[in-house]
Protein backbone atom coordinates (compact mmCIF):
# COMPACT_ATOMS: atom_id res chain seq x y z
CA UNK A 1 0.00 0.00 0.00
CA UNK A 2 1.39 3.56 -0.93
CA UNK A 3 1.84 6.68 0.82
CA UNK A 4 -1.34 8.07 -1.04
CA UNK A 5 -3.75 5.15 -0.07
CA UNK A 6 -2.77 5.47 3.67
CA UNK A 7 -3.11 9.09 3.63
CA UNK A 8 -7.05 8.12 2.03
CA UNK A 9 -7.71 5.79 5.07
CA UNK A 10 -6.56 8.00 8.10
CA UNK A 11 -10.12 9.61 7.84
CA UNK A 12 -11.89 7.02 7.17
CA UNK A 13 -10.35 5.47 9.87
CA UNK A 14 -11.08 8.01 12.46
CA UNK A 15 -14.79 8.36 11.81
CA UNK A 16 -14.92 4.42 12.29
CA UNK A 17 -13.25 5.38 15.80
CA UNK A 18 -15.51 7.80 16.61
CA UNK A 19 -18.82 5.76 15.94
CA UNK A 20 -17.22 2.70 17.71
CA UNK A 21 -16.57 5.28 20.76
CA UNK A 22 -20.17 7.20 20.88
CA UNK A 23 -21.85 3.34 20.18
CA UNK A 24 -20.11 2.20 23.34
CA UNK A 25 -21.08 5.48 25.46
CA UNK A 26 -24.39 5.55 23.94
CA UNK A 27 -26.87 5.81 26.61
CA UNK A 28 -31.01 5.52 27.01
CA UNK A 29 -33.41 6.20 29.80
CA UNK A 30 -36.03 4.18 31.00
CA UNK A 31 -39.27 5.48 32.54
CA UNK A 32 -42.99 6.13 33.25
CA UNK A 33 -44.77 8.56 31.32
CA UNK A 34 -48.39 10.51 32.78
CA UNK A 35 -50.14 7.71 31.79
CA UNK A 36 -47.96 5.06 33.43
CA UNK A 37 -45.95 3.46 30.84
CA UNK A 38 -43.05 2.51 30.55
CA UNK A 39 -40.97 4.61 28.10
CA UNK A 40 -37.05 3.77 27.21
CA UNK A 41 -36.24 6.84 24.84
CA UNK A 42 -32.68 8.85 24.33
CA UNK A 43 -34.31 11.72 26.76
CA UNK A 44 -35.92 12.11 29.80
CA UNK A 45 -38.80 14.98 29.85
CA UNK A 46 -39.08 17.14 32.53
CA UNK A 47 -41.61 15.89 34.27
CA UNK A 48 -40.86 12.32 34.17
CA UNK A 49 -37.39 13.00 35.65
CA UNK A 50 -39.23 14.24 38.94
CA UNK A 51 -40.54 10.69 39.10
CA UNK A 52 -36.99 9.36 38.79
CA UNK A 53 -35.60 7.19 35.98
CA UNK A 54 -32.96 4.71 34.99
CA UNK A 55 -29.88 4.63 32.79
CA UNK A 56 -29.12 2.22 30.70
CA UNK A 57 -25.85 1.70 28.54
CA UNK A 58 -26.15 0.14 24.91
CA UNK A 59 -26.54 -3.41 25.63
CA UNK A 60 -29.60 -2.31 27.71
CA UNK A 61 -28.18 -3.12 31.30
CA UNK A 62 -29.47 -0.66 34.31
CA UNK A 63 -25.90 1.38 35.05
CA UNK A 64 -27.46 3.85 37.53
CA UNK A 65 -30.64 4.47 38.88
CA UNK A 66 -31.99 8.17 39.67
CA UNK A 67 -34.49 8.30 42.02
CA UNK A 68 -37.43 10.28 42.15
CA UNK A 69 -37.23 14.27 43.46
CA UNK A 70 -38.55 14.42 47.07
CA UNK A 71 -42.31 15.47 47.61
CA UNK A 72 -42.54 18.50 50.28
CA UNK A 73 -44.24 16.19 52.92
CA UNK A 74 -40.96 13.78 52.69
CA UNK A 75 -38.98 17.26 52.59
CA UNK A 76 -40.52 18.94 55.76
CA UNK A 77 -39.89 15.33 57.45
CA UNK A 78 -36.11 15.38 56.67
CA UNK A 79 -35.66 18.79 57.63
CA UNK A 80 -37.67 18.14 61.05
CA UNK A 81 -35.77 15.26 61.40
CA UNK A 82 -32.70 16.78 61.09
CA UNK A 83 -33.52 19.36 63.33
CA UNK A 84 -34.65 16.90 65.87
CA UNK A 85 -31.12 15.80 65.56
CA UNK A 86 -29.47 19.12 66.39
CA UNK A 87 -31.80 20.06 68.91
CA UNK A 88 -30.76 16.65 70.29
CA UNK A 89 -26.72 17.51 70.05
CA UNK A 90 -27.16 20.86 71.39
CA UNK A 91 -28.94 19.10 74.92
CA UNK A 92 -26.13 16.86 74.76
CA UNK A 93 -23.60 19.46 74.60
CA UNK A 94 -25.36 21.77 77.36
CA UNK A 95 -25.85 18.72 79.59
CA UNK A 96 -21.52 18.43 79.40
CA UNK A 97 -21.49 21.98 80.31
CA UNK A 98 -24.02 21.98 83.02
CA UNK A 99 -21.91 18.88 84.29
CA UNK A 100 -18.98 20.59 84.42
CA UNK A 101 -20.91 23.59 86.57
CA UNK A 102 -22.04 20.83 89.35
CA UNK A 103 -21.51 17.21 89.74
CA UNK A 104 -25.15 16.98 91.78
CA UNK A 105 -28.52 19.03 91.90
CA UNK A 106 -27.93 19.67 95.53
CA UNK A 107 -24.68 21.41 94.49
CA UNK A 108 -26.28 23.29 92.18
CA UNK A 109 -28.96 24.05 95.15
CA UNK A 110 -26.40 25.53 97.51
CA UNK A 111 -24.53 27.76 94.44
CA UNK A 112 -27.91 28.97 93.68
CA UNK A 113 -28.89 29.86 97.46
CA UNK A 114 -24.89 31.48 97.82
CA UNK A 115 -25.96 33.53 95.13
CA UNK A 116 -29.38 34.87 95.78
CA UNK A 117 -27.84 35.48 99.83
CA UNK A 118 -24.95 37.75 98.02
CA UNK A 119 -27.76 39.43 95.72
CA UNK A 120 -29.95 40.26 98.78
CA UNK A 121 -26.98 41.37 100.98
CA UNK A 122 -26.62 44.21 98.44
CA UNK A 123 -30.00 45.32 98.33
CA UNK A 124 -30.04 45.15 102.26
CA UNK A 125 -26.91 47.76 101.98
CA UNK A 126 -28.55 50.01 99.59
CA UNK A 127 -31.61 49.74 101.86
CA UNK A 128 -29.72 50.93 104.65
CA UNK A 129 -28.30 53.74 102.57
CA UNK A 130 -31.48 54.64 101.46
CA UNK A 131 -32.87 55.20 105.52
CA UNK A 132 -29.84 57.38 105.47
CA UNK A 133 -30.97 59.65 102.88
CA UNK A 134 -34.48 59.46 103.98
CA UNK A 135 -33.81 60.95 107.15
CA UNK A 136 -31.44 64.02 105.58
CA UNK A 137 -34.73 64.20 103.43
CA UNK A 138 -36.96 64.61 106.45
CA UNK A 139 -34.75 67.36 107.67
CA UNK A 140 -34.40 69.43 105.02
CA UNK A 141 -38.36 68.99 104.49
CA UNK A 142 -38.40 70.10 107.78
CA UNK A 143 -36.09 72.96 107.58
CA UNK A 144 -38.03 74.40 104.50
CA UNK A 145 -41.79 74.39 106.86
CA UNK A 146 -39.86 76.17 109.34
CA UNK A 147 -39.20 78.59 106.49
CA UNK A 148 -42.91 78.48 105.28
CA UNK A 149 -44.24 78.99 108.76
CA UNK A 150 -42.28 81.88 109.28
CA UNK A 151 -43.36 83.69 105.97
CA UNK A 152 -39.97 83.61 104.85
CA UNK A 153 -38.92 82.25 101.47
CA UNK A 154 -37.63 79.04 101.10
CA UNK A 155 -33.32 79.43 100.31
CA UNK A 156 -32.82 77.44 96.88
CA UNK A 157 -29.81 75.62 98.36
CA UNK A 158 -32.72 73.67 100.45
CA UNK A 159 -35.17 72.81 97.65
CA UNK A 160 -32.45 71.88 95.57
CA UNK A 161 -30.89 69.41 98.75
CA UNK A 162 -34.21 68.36 98.74
CA UNK A 163 -34.80 67.61 95.33
CA UNK A 164 -31.20 65.80 95.26
CA UNK A 165 -32.08 64.09 98.08
CA UNK A 166 -35.34 62.55 96.52
CA UNK A 167 -33.33 61.75 93.35
CA UNK A 168 -30.67 59.75 95.36
CA UNK A 169 -33.83 57.95 96.68
CA UNK A 170 -36.16 57.08 93.54
CA UNK A 171 -32.53 55.50 91.78
CA UNK A 172 -31.79 53.21 94.89
CA UNK A 173 -35.44 51.98 94.89
CA UNK A 174 -34.84 51.34 91.13
CA UNK A 175 -31.75 49.65 91.80
CA UNK A 176 -33.71 47.77 94.49
CA UNK A 177 -36.43 46.63 92.31
CA UNK A 178 -33.96 45.34 89.47
CA UNK A 179 -31.96 43.40 92.09
CA UNK A 180 -35.18 41.98 92.78
CA UNK A 181 -35.80 41.01 89.16
CA UNK A 182 -32.73 39.92 88.94
CA UNK A 183 -32.99 37.50 91.91
CA UNK A 184 -35.98 36.05 90.23
CA UNK A 185 -34.21 35.65 87.09
CA UNK A 186 -30.97 34.16 88.77
CA UNK A 187 -33.71 31.52 90.87
CA UNK A 188 -35.32 30.33 87.50
CA UNK A 189 -32.02 29.30 85.95
CA UNK A 190 -31.11 27.81 88.64
CA UNK A 191 -33.94 25.55 88.71
CA UNK A 192 -34.29 25.27 85.15
CA UNK A 193 -30.78 23.52 85.87
CA UNK A 194 -31.45 22.12 88.80
CA UNK A 195 -34.48 20.15 87.31
CA UNK A 196 -32.15 18.95 84.27
CA UNK A 197 -29.59 17.62 86.57
CA UNK A 198 -31.84 15.57 88.86
CA UNK A 199 -32.84 14.47 85.11
CA UNK A 200 -29.46 13.41 83.86
CA UNK A 201 -28.19 12.11 87.68
CA UNK A 202 -31.20 10.63 88.83
CA UNK A 203 -30.44 12.41 91.84
CA UNK A 204 -33.11 14.46 93.57
CA UNK A 205 -32.44 17.56 95.16
CA UNK A 206 -33.89 19.88 97.99
CA UNK A 207 -36.14 21.84 96.18
CA UNK A 208 -39.67 21.19 96.44
CA UNK A 209 -41.36 18.70 93.85
CA UNK A 210 -42.68 20.20 90.98
CA UNK A 211 -46.41 20.67 90.82
CA UNK A 212 -47.98 18.39 88.38
CA UNK A 213 -49.54 19.97 85.39
CA UNK A 214 -52.13 17.50 85.51
CA UNK A 215 -53.12 17.96 89.19
CA UNK A 216 -56.29 20.44 89.56
CA UNK A 217 -55.83 23.84 90.85
CA UNK A 218 -56.75 24.56 94.87
CA UNK A 219 -60.41 25.84 95.15
CA UNK A 220 -60.69 29.37 96.93
CA UNK A 221 -62.74 28.86 100.08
Amino acid sequence: MNHRSLKGLAPALAATLFLASATADARMYRYHDDNGRLVISNTVPQQASQRGYEILNNQGRVIEVIDPAPTPEEIAAREAAEERLRQAALREAEDRALLKRFSTPEEAVSAMKRKIQELESLSQLKRGNMAVIASQLDAERSRAADFERSGRDVPEATLQKIERLQSQIDDIEREIAQQQDDIESLKARFIDDIRRLEEITGESSSLPPQPSEDAPEPSEP
